[in-house]
């Protein structure tokens, strides 16, 4: 199985605590999510982020197919990090650490993401043709959505293999 990695950068220009009140609360998850994934919050018990909390979702895989995707969030540190793993759902594996730090005029927020494809070489054939391209353009999106929002800073990307 091949572990893939995703990571982005985003300066925005907001305080700390600010980015960490918006990012940790997962009803707003719909917000910076693309229309075309039909992404739903089916159950989350609470609006406030914490260890061990489970939150299910329907997301759109493709027009038409929709998949259950149950992630529980691990690793909180107020205003600081937040980890969500998928428990079940269209990933064989699935861990995105999200980090946020005070820098100077806001606030850095990065995500790394680890994943990998089910379905041995076909889950490959589908990740080079389609998942790669469409993860990439989810994070597009959702950069756009907070530069709305929060205001453009100065951006930086890295995406890797």
């Amino acid at each position: 199985m091949k572990i893939h990695t995703l990571e982005q950068e985003q300066w925005l220009p907001i305080d700390i605590g600010e980015a960490w009140e918006f990012f940790s609360s997962p009803r707003n998850l719909d917000q910076i999510t693309p229309d075309e994934l039909g992404f739903k919050i089916e159950s989350c018990r609470s609006d406030t982020m914490h260890n061990g909390q489970i939150i299910t979702y329907k997301v759109m895989v493709f027009p038409g197919i929709w998949v259950s995707w149950v992630t529980e969030i691990k690793g909180v540190e107020e205003v600081h990090c937040f980890v969500d793993e998928q428990r079940i759902g269209p990933y064989a594996f699935w861990h995105h650490r999200h980090t946020f730090e005070s820098v100077e005029g806001g606030v850095l927020m990065k995500d790394l993401v680890y994943y990998a494809m089910p379905f041995g070489p076909i889950g490959s054939l589908v990740h080079a043709l389609f998942v790669r391209r469409k993860l990439e353009s989810i994070f597009s999106y959702r950069r756009s959505i907070l530069e709305n929002r929060f205001g453009a800073g100065s951006a930086l990307d890295a995406v890797a293999g």
